[in-house]
C-alpha cells in the first residue's frame, strides 16, 4: 500500500512526543509536513524527526496539494474549526479527542465531512489497542458473566495557569481532557449507550471555574459506570469491569506503555484473596502506530475509520449530559441532547 502523506497542525506535545514518532515507525504513514503559526517553531519540530516540510501557518499547509491527511492536536476549542477547514481543503482528518466543545459543534463537523466527502475520525487510540479488543471479546464471551458495573478513575495534578488544560475557553478541565476516556471505554465494553447520566462537579475559580473534579454515574441498559476524573489529585488511572461471575481490569488502561507487555487481570471471584485470578499478557505495541495505520488504511479503502464521527458524537453527548447534570442536579439523557441539537438518534 502506498503510504498516506500526513501533515500535522501545530506542535502540541502529544504530536511531537507521541504521534509523530509513532507515525514515523508505521507501515502506512509518511509525516510529510508540520505547521505552526511560528515558522521557527515548525522548523524546530521538523528538524529532529526529519519532517521534510515546515510551514509558518496552518493555511499554508492546508494549501499544499502533497498533503493528503491532517492530524489535528490543537487545543479543544480549535478542533472543529480547523478540522472543517482541513476538510474543505480536501484533506482527510484525524482529530484529537474530544472531537469538539459540544454536540452542536460536532454536528457541524459531521455536516462538513458529508459535504466534502473526506474521512474524519476521532483520535481515541484506545479503540485500536489489543488490550481493549481483548477486554471487549472477553466480556462478549461471558468470561465474567453478565457485565453489570464499570468503575474508573483518571487524574493528575496540574496547577500551571498557562496550561491549556486550565483555560476554560480553550476547553480545559478534567472532563474534556481525561473524563472522556472512562466514558469512551465503558461505552465500548458495554456495547451500549447510557440512557441517562448524573454528575457532580467541583470547579476552580482560579482558572475560570474549570472542572477540577468530576464524578458521574452513567446508567446503561445493562448496568452502571461510575467514574471520577480530576486535574488536581494524584496521578492515577484505572478501569475495572464487574460481572455476575467475575471481574477484569487492565493494568494500565489509557496510557499503555509503548514497547511493554500489557496485562489484563481476570478474577472469577471465588475468594477475596484472588484465588481465581489469572493474568493475560498482550504483546508489546504502540497504540499510536496502530491508530495511524488503521486510519491510513481507511483512506486507501482498506478498512474503516477506527472512531468515526458518529461514535464521537455519541461520546460528546455523554460529556454534554455530564456537564448539564452537574448544573441542573437532575438526571440528563444524552439522546435527548442529541435530539435537541437536531441529530438523528
Amino acid at each position: 500500500m502506498r503510504k498516506v502523506r500526513w501533515g500535522v497542525l501545530g506542535v502540541a506535545r502529544i504530536a511531537v512526543n507521541r504521534v509523530i514518532p509513532a507515525m514515523k515507525r508505521s507501515e502506512c504513514c509518511e509525516v510529510a509536513g508540520i505547521a505552526s503559526r511560528d515558522l521557527a517553531r515548525a522548523q524546530a519540530a521538523a528538524r529532529e524527526p526529519g519532517i521534510p516540510k515546515a510551514y509558518g501557518s496552518y493555511e499554508e499547509m492546508l494549501a499544499d496539494p502533497e498533503i493528503e491527511a491532517v492530524y489535528n492536536p490543537l487545543p479543544n476549542h480549535l478542533h472543529v474549526p480547523w478540522s472543517i477547514r482541513a476538510a474543505e481543503a480536501g484533506k482527510h482528518v484525524l482529530c484529537e479527542k474530544p472531537i469538539g466543545m459540544n454536540v452542536a459543534e460536532t454536528l457541524e463537523l459531521l455536516t462538513a465531512r458529508d459535504r466534502t466527502g473526506v474521512l474524519i475520525g476521532e483520535a481515541f487510540m484506545v479503540q485500536v489497542h489489543p488490550q481493549w479488543r481483548r477486554i471487549v471479546d472477553l466480556v462478549r464471551a461471558g468470561r465474567i458473566g453478565k457485565l453489570r458495573s464499570a468503575i474508573g478513575t483518571f487524574s493528575y495534578f496540574k496547577l500551571e495557569a498557562d496550561n491549556i488544560r486550565n483555560v476554560r475557553e480553550y476547553g480545559g478541565g478534567g472532563l474534556m481532557d481525561i473524563g472522556c476516556y472512562p466514558i469512551k471505554t465503558s461505552r465500548m465494553v458495554f456495547g451500549e449507550e447510557p440512557a441517562r447520566v448524573s454528575a457532580a462537579i467541583t470547579r476552580d475559580p482560579r482558572f475560570g471555574n474549570i472542572d477540577m473534579l468530576t464524578s458521574a454515574i452513567l446508567e446503561f441498559p445493562s448496568g452502571h459506570c461510575i467514574f471520577t476524573c480530576s486535574t488536581q489529585i494524584a496521578l492515577q488511572q484505572s478501569m475495572r469491569f464487574y460481572g455476575t461471575e467475575g471481574r477484569l481490569e487492565p493494568e494500565l488502561p489509557f496510557n499503555a506503555a509503548t514497547g511493554r507487555v500489557a496485562r489484563i487481570r481476570i478474577d472469577d471471584g471465588r475468594d477475596l484473596e484472588g484465588g481465581g485470578a489469572v493474568v493475560e499478557e498482550i504483546p508489546p505495541c504502540d497504540q499510536y502506530v496502530l491508530q495511524g495505520d488503521a486510519f491510513s488504511r481507511a483512506i486507501r479503502g482498506e478498512g474503516q475509520v477506527p472512531v468515526p464521527l458518529e461514535d464521537a458524537l455519541k461520546n460528546m453527548a455523554v460529556i454534554d449530559a455530564v456537564f448539564r447534570s452537574a448544573e441542573t442536579g437532575a438526571w440528563e439523557e444524552p439522546a435527548s441532547l442529541l435530539q435537541a441539537a437536531g441529530a438523528a438518534v
